[in-house]
């Protein structure tokens, strides 16, 4: 066996989070190691390859479910389907910003030879835009038919923007992990689960409500527990009171970094530009909440779906 390489010095080298090395390995792209006296995970030659190969089809924005596909056969047929399905979603999606492009100028020719002074001019507005809704839902691209829904479908996709909604969480009793090293929280913590299986249905809700993480690569699991269950339920780990708040939220998916760090940044940008500003408070972090479906739901997304808290308070305020 050749030298193997630590979770950390992967992450640092390609820029990828142990959290996104989880998920591939969750989603059965690459494999770990780990030997009886280290207990962080470790990646050998054939696994770091193997990386590699996933990063650049990611790069082309290929998707998790297409990847898993790729690797599944030695033949390359499943890469050149692939690969030309892409190229054929790009070419429609070049049709759909030619379409796109002439009538947002045609619009702007409408409007730099309006009257806003007069009331027939923006009723020809109003009249023109419904006439161009018409035109879109019949349009019709060199040999790729297409209609109003195709075009949001892409106009959706290339939005950089998340869709950003406010949610309020209301404070609870919480069973924590502690802050830990990625492989302790979901090993060691994974471990006391199991064996505390009986207690866990009792004490818990289902899966973990929140996850948070630090820079320094460690992270928190947080589930709601109910009023009655005390520390010593819970030993070693600790009950904690979680104080809720305002949260800016917005979905990612795949849990990879390019997607997900432009989710939190497109939130942050978002709350620059509102009415709100980042609750800085001790005990208000960035929160994320993985979907944990089961295996038939897993399989039919293709990928894990990521939801994203960001708190927040109103500008100016104390609390």
């Amino acid at each position: 066996m050749g030298e193997l390489i630590k979770i950390r010095d992967i992450s640092a080298k390609y820029d990828v989070s142990a959290r996104t090395l989880r998920y591939y390995e969750d989603m059965g792209l690459i494999t770990s190691t780990r030997s009886t006296d280290y207990a962080y995970r470790l990646y050998d030659e054939a696994a770091i390859k193997r990386l590699e190969q996933i990063l650049i089809l990611r790069k082309l924005s290929i998707s998790i479910k297409d990847i898993q596909r790729i690797f599944s056969t030695s033949s390359s047929e499943v890469v050149l389907d692939v690969l030309g399905k892409k190229v054929g979603d790009i070419d429609e999606e070049v049709a759909l910003l030619h379409e796109l492009k002439e009538v947002v100028l045609e619009f702007i020719r409408q409007i730099e030879l309006a009257d806003f002074s007069k009331g027939s001019d923006v009723k020809m507005l109003y009249e023109k835009a419904k006439e161009i809704e018409n035109q879109l839902i019949n349009v019709t691209y060199n040999g790729n038919s297409s209609n109003v829904n195709q075009l949001l479908d892409v106009t959706e996709k290339m939005k950089k923007a998340p869709e950003v909604r406010v949610i309020q969480i209301n404070p609870f009793k919480a069973f924590t992990s502690g802050l830990d090293t990625m492989d302790n929280v979901m090993g060691c913590f994974q471990k006391w689960q199991e064996e505390h299986n009986h207690l866990v249905k009792k004490l818990m809700y289902g899966s973990p409500d929140f996850l948070w993480f630090e820079e320094d690569m460690r992270a928190e699991w947080i589930w709601a527990v109910e009023d009655w269950v005390t520390e010593s339920d819970t030993a070693p780990y600790e009950l904690i009171e979680f104080e809720g708040g305002l949260y800016a939220t917005a979905v990612s998916v795949d849990g990879d970094d390019d997607i997900s760090g432009r989710v939190y940044g497109g939130i942050k940008k978002w709350i620059e530009n509102s009415g709100f500003e980042l609750d800085e408070r001790p005990g208000h972090r960035t929160l994320c909440h993985m979907l944990n479906p089961t295996d038939e739901v897993k399989n039919a997304l293709g990928y894990h779906q990521l939801d994203i808290y960001v708190p927040i308070k109103l500008k100016g305020s104390v609390n």
